[in-house]
């Protein structure tokens, strides 16, 4: 993906859902959502095993995160902090709700799930820190 096509994604993004956001600041997941809420924004939580993440309420999946949006709103990226045999299943709810993009953070590589997200029409970053890319790209 180009650098032009990755800022035009990051400037145009509004909703992000961290799947597998933890509680533990001292996580990469946290950590991550903490800059993204503080650029201004809107973080979904998707972790079923968290009642409250940085002062948002935790959602069990993604199609429950998309639920709590206002109506005609949509989830922009999907940004995935899970192993990457655990991708595919938060592959297919991406695509059933209509998200637009999948981000696989440092480490999270599924070329299956990646072909599948592209197969759907998603746009598919992987084995990428969101973060970084947004800090070396648009400064911030």
């Amino acid at each position: 993906m180009t650098t032009e096509e990755l800022t035009a994604i990051l400037t145009h993004a509004k909703n992000i859902a961290v799947v597998g956001l933890s509680a533990d600041p001292t996580r990469p997941s946290h950590q991550v959502a903490k800059y993204l809420q503080e650029l201004g924004y809107r973080v979904l939580p998707v972790n079923p095993n968290c009642a409250q993440v940085l002062g948002l309420d935790c959602h069990s999946d993604l199609i429950s995160a998309k639920q709590a949006l206002p109506i005609g709103e949509t989830i922009d990226i999907v940004d995935i902090f899970r192993k990457s045999e655990l991708v595919l299943p938060h592959v297919e709810e991406a695509i059933k709700i209509g998200a637009k993009v999948i981000w696989m953070q440092e480490g999270v590589v599924n070329e299956a799930a990646a072909k599948r997200a592209r197969e759907a029409g998603l746009r598919v970053i992987m084995n990428t820190c969101l973060m970084k890319t947004n800090q070396t790209l648009l400064n911030k």
